[in-house]
């Protein structure tokens, strides 16, 4: 990357409940994102020439592509369509990279990156006999993302002292943003300490408010270069540095295609794709002024953070404790709300928080963000983080 991409439009649907699309195909709502984004970059629609999402399962399960947005989009002349395979969400910040990588080669000029969900489509909650390795884990409940990552959770307060208010400071601090954003899922809807605590079980150690809140919609970018963003209708964002990556023995992390070292168990197994990012980027982790953190799981937030290098391993816990992640704290995560308290649109969403950040534009606004970081799942192998500058 030669930082010449920038980020010139952002668009999104309204975040409805599971079910709440019922009837229309994801195809639909990514179309929607889409324009909502080149209207806001002043790009007339037919001006894209480009097409990058990401799965999070397996490859062609997913309901639309490039070919069938081209249509219905009205394109006249795509050049360049891509799709990230990862595990889980680890593809929102790759997709970014891969709509930088094509604008800055000259495969395409104006490129739109989006991730759409109707979760009524979707596979989720139905057994798939395709996976065998189910025949070792469903027999005792491990079923599901929430059981998967509470064993790796429980590992990291066993090993470090981790405690169930550090969890929920995450949920707490991120519902408190969410409250100042009219378009979260949880707007109005203030969480305490004691109504964390008090919510009940899922898979020890988390709770209700420890899970993300499943959610429909789309969400989509423009990524163009630095000369054409000039003529942009929204204050342009530069795509300073975005990789991917994992590290050996992970495969699958958590959600069990492999035992991997147990050394590495509790960690979100990225290898050196953190200091591969900064050392593109040319900052250090002090200079980061906001970051957007997957947060499938309270414990994503606390694990990123020492994987990315912001805290030491094991300090995670006490970094988000003392207000250290909200506005006015040393790192505010996730302004929007996050997929705990905004939506879970598999990260689309806090790459588009982190825009309006460098904008000037979130709802819960960090004074002056010059730099944002955003990262993709953690504990899902390979994963992809990226940096936005102003």
């Amino acid at each position: 990357m030669s930082n010449d991409a920038h980020i010139i439009g952002i668009g999104q649907t309204p975040i409805a409940k599971r079910g709440g699309y019922d009837g229309r195909p994801e195809l639909d709502l990514a179309a929607e994102a889409i324009r909502a984004a080149a209207a806001d970059a002043g790009l007339q629609v037919d001006a894209i020439d480009g097409l990058v999402t990401y799965a999070i399962d397996l490859p062609g399960e997913d309901t639309y592509g490039a070919v069938l947005l081209q249509e219905v989009l009205g394109l006249p002349n795509l050049r360049h369509g891509s799709i990230v395979y990862t595990s889980g969400g680890g593809g929102a910040c790759g997709a970014v990279a891969l709509a930088a990588s094509a604008v800055e080669t000259g495969r395409a000029t104006n490129v739109a990156v989006f991730r759409s969900v109707v979760q009524s489509e979707q596979r989720y909650g139905r057994y798939n006999p395709q996976r065998p390795f189910y025949n070792w884990t469903a027999p005792y409940g491990a079923f599901a993302p929430p059981v998967f990552y509470a064993l790796t959770m429980r590992r990291h307060m066993e090993l470090y002292g981790t405690t169930s208010e550090q969890l929920g400071h995450v949920a707490v601090t991120f519902r408190n943003h969410a409250n100042r954003n009219p378009s979260a899922r949880f707007f109005s809807q203030p969480l305490s300490m004691e109504d964390y605590l008090a919510s009940r079980m899922i898979a020890e150690p988390y709770r209700l408010f420890d899970c993300c809140v499943e959610s429909e919609g789309a969400a989509a970018l423009i990524v163009t270069t630095e000369e054409r963003a000039r003529d942009s209708a929204s204050r342009p964002v530069r795509v300073l540095a975005a990789e991917q990556g994992a590290g050996g023995g992970f495969g699958s992390g958590p959600i069990g295609w492999n035992n991997m070292p147990i050394e590495i168990y509790e960690t979100g197994g990225i290898g050196d794709l953190a200091d591969r990012l900064f050392a593109r980027a040319g900052v250090n982790r002090e200079n980061i002024d906001v970051a957007q953190i997957y947060d499938a799981f309270t414990g994503m937030v606390i694990v990123a953070l020492e994987d990315y290098g912001f805290c030491a391993r094991g300090e995670g816990g006490h970094f988000v404790e003392g207000g250290r992640i909200g506005l006015g704290g040393a790192l505010p995560i996730n302004t929007s709300g996050g997929h705990l308290s905004e939506g879970y649109m598999h990260g689309a969403n806090l790459v588009l928080e982190a825009v309006r950040q460098i904008r000037g534009t979130s709802t819960a606004q960090v004074t002056d963000a010059e730099l944002a970081f955003v990262s993709s799942v953690s504990g899902l192998t390979p994963t992809s983080a990226l940096i936005l500058a102003s």
